[in-house]
């Protein structure tokens, strides 16, 4: 018989005898940062979903583990982690010895989300270029509006890598 993982309080900083449900505290900030994230245009259970698995104490918990948190169906967290899994916030894993699925949040995952932009903009930076000559070329109104967003997106893809290194660098002198 294969033991709940959401009996491990000391994991995941959920409250002694709560079963799955994290401390007051937890549980306010995953509610107010999950309401950030919904006002930056963020799907609600998708935010509310990440900010869970981001408090987390270690960042891993089961869809059974994510939907007590949160008070929501199973069936809810599936298309949640399925919408964070393709924006790249979070990724499935599996733990030795069990055949369920756990999503994980990688400590660094907004840095991972922000350098994944590229292959974001890559088609869209592809299909405004095609576009320019589609809509009545340079010299229209609409074709060097299409032009500005192509050279937009360009450039930041490029000031991006950049953007990588820097903060590589100073993630190695903050000690992470």
């Amino acid at each position: 018989m294969a033991t709940s993982s959401a009996k491990r309080p000391s994991r995941s900083g959920r409250a002694p005898g709560g079963g799955g449900q994290p401390a007051p505290s937890r549980r306010r900030f995953v509610e107010r940062f999950g309401s950030a994230l919904t006002a930056a245009g963020m799907q609600r259970l998708p935010s509310r979903v990440f900010a869970c698995l981001l408090a987390d104490e270690d960042g891993r918990m089961t869809a059974a583990e994510i939907g007590e948190a949160l008070s929501v169906s199973p069936a809810s967290v599936s298309g949640a982690v399925r919408s964070l899994e393709q924006m790249r916030m979070i990724h499935r894993a599996r733990e030795a010895g069990s055949r369920r699925d756990v999503f994980v949040v990688a400590d660094d995952a907004w840095h991972d989300v922000m350098m994944n932009s590229s292959a974001t903009y890559a088609p869209l930076t592809q299909t405004l270029r095609e576009g320019v000559q589609d809509v009545g070329g340079r010299g229209t109104q609409a074709g060097d509006r299409l032009a500005v967003s192509v050279a937009f997106l360009e450039f930041i893809t490029e000031e991006m890598q950049q953007l990588s290194e820097r903060w590589d660098k100073r993630r190695a002198e903050l000690g992470h």
